[in-house]
């Protein structure tokens, strides 16, 4: 694992590997979620089609913040302030991430628009996998499912 910047930002311990797709749905992106100094962070880290994004990670906190300064309805551009400087695809593929991790929700009312859910869940798992020895490559290939156990499930 390396440090994300030339600066004294602290190397991050990956501790989940997923995929989810786009907010759009034309492109499926990999992310990370890891730790830093007992922060959980987050960060997209590949995309399968061509858009350019930032792979920087996030503090949960900060971004928590930005939703919880956003109100009740929210879309990308509330995510926006955390990527100064970056590719405006940044924010709406952590949307998608967040998304995926069910942090945010569709909003049933407004459409186009996005909601926080409750995020005990999440950091639950998530400080599990900080308490454990989980260590992962930052390359690594997020694990599929095997379908082999769920045909032998399915069988029974």
């Amino acid at each position: 694992m390396k440090s994300t910047s030339q600066d004294s930002t602290p190397e991050v311990r990956v501790l989940k590997i997923a995929t989810c797709p786009s907010v759009s749905g034309k492109s499926t992106l990999t992310y990370h979620i890891g730790c830093a100094a007992d922060e959980i962070q987050i960060r997209v880290h590949a995309n399968s089609a061509n858009g350019f994004f930032s792979k920087e990670w996030l503090s949960w906190k900060s971004i928590e913040d930005a939703l919880t300064k956003a109100g009740g309805h929210f879309n990308s551009l509330s995510l926006q302030p955390l990527f100064r400087g970056k590719s405006m695809n940044t924010p709406a593929f952590m949307l998608a991430v967040l998304l995926h991790e069910s942090l945010v929700g569709r909003a049933t009312d407004k459409k186009r628009c996005y909601q926080k859910l409750d995020s005990a869940a999440f950091v639950k798992s998530i400080t599990a996998l900080m308490e454990s020895e989980v260590s992962l490559n930052a390359d690594d290939k997020p694990k599929k499912p095997s379908t082999k156990i769920a045909t032998k499930t399915a069988n029974k």
